[in-house]
C-alpha cells in the first residue's frame, strides 16, 4: 500500500484590516523663531530638540496588497530650545496628530506614508513671564511596520511637522511677536 498524499501546509497571508491602539516613545528635533510683529526684528531660527511618550490609535483596511487607514496619536513632549541670546525659549508641552495612512501589505511587513493635521501648545518663555497657545498645522511622513507575533506589530516612522505661527503677547514680550515651531520626531 502506498502512503497518502498530503499536501504542503501554507500559513495564511497576515491580514491588517482592524482597529489598533499601542504606545509610542521616541524623538523630536526641529527649528522656532521669534519675530517682533511691529519691527520685524528676528531672533532667526534656533534649535529646539526632545523626547516624546504617548499613545495610538487607528484602524486599517486591506484591498489586496493596498492598506488605507486612520490613526491618531497624542503625546506627552518635552521639546525644547532657546534663541542664541537666551532671552527667548520655546517649549512644547505635547504634541498630537490625526493622519491618513496609505501602506503596502507585503504580509507581515507593511511599509506606508503619512500626511495629515498636526496640534501642539507653543509655550513661549522670556524673563517677562510665559504664554501657551494651541497650534493646528500639518504633518506628513513615512514609515515602516512589522508584525512580529499574532497581532501585535512594531512600527518606525519619521514625521514633518509645521505649526505655523503661535502669538507671543506684548505682556510677554514685551512687543507682539510671531512664535513659529517646525519638528522632526522619529518614533
Amino acid at each position: 500500500s502506498s502512503p497518502a498524499f498530503k499536501p504542503p501546509a501554507f500559513a495564511s497571508p497576515f491580514v491588517w484590516t482592524g482597529f489598533y491602539a499601542g504606545i509610542n516613545g521616541g524623538y523630536g528635533w526641529g527649528k522656532s523663531s521669534w519675530t517682533n510683529t511691529a519691527t520685524g526684528a528676528t531672533t532667526g531660527d534656533f534649535d529646539i530638540s526632545g523626547e516624546l511618550v504617548g499613545g495610538t490609535a487607528g484602524y486599517n483596511l486591506q484591498m489586496s496588497s493596498v492598506v488605507v487607514g486612520f490613526e491618531g496619536d497624542i503625546d506627552a513632549s518635552w521639546l525644547k530650545g532657546s534663541a542664541p541670546t537666551s532671552c527667548c525659549e520655546t517649549k512644547n508641552n505635547w504634541f498630537a496628530t490625526a493622519r491618513a495612512r496609505l501602506g503596502y501589505g507585503m504580509d507581515r511587513f507593511m511599509p506606508f506614508v503619512t500626511a495629515g493635521g498636526a496640534f501642539a501648545d507653543v509655550k513661549t518663555d522670556t524673563a517677562i513671564g510665559s504664554a501657551t497657545a494651541t497650534r493646528a498645522g500639518w504633518t506628513a511622513g513615512a514609515g515602516v511596520e512589522y508584525a512580529f507575533m499574532g497581532a501585535w506589530s512594531a512600527k518606525l516612522e519619521y514625521l514633518y511637522a509645521d505649526l505655523g505661527k503661535a502669538s507671543c503677547p506684548a505682556a510677554t514680550c514685551t512687543l507682539a511677536t510671531d512664535v513659529t515651531l517646525k519638528t522632526n520626531v522619529v518614533r
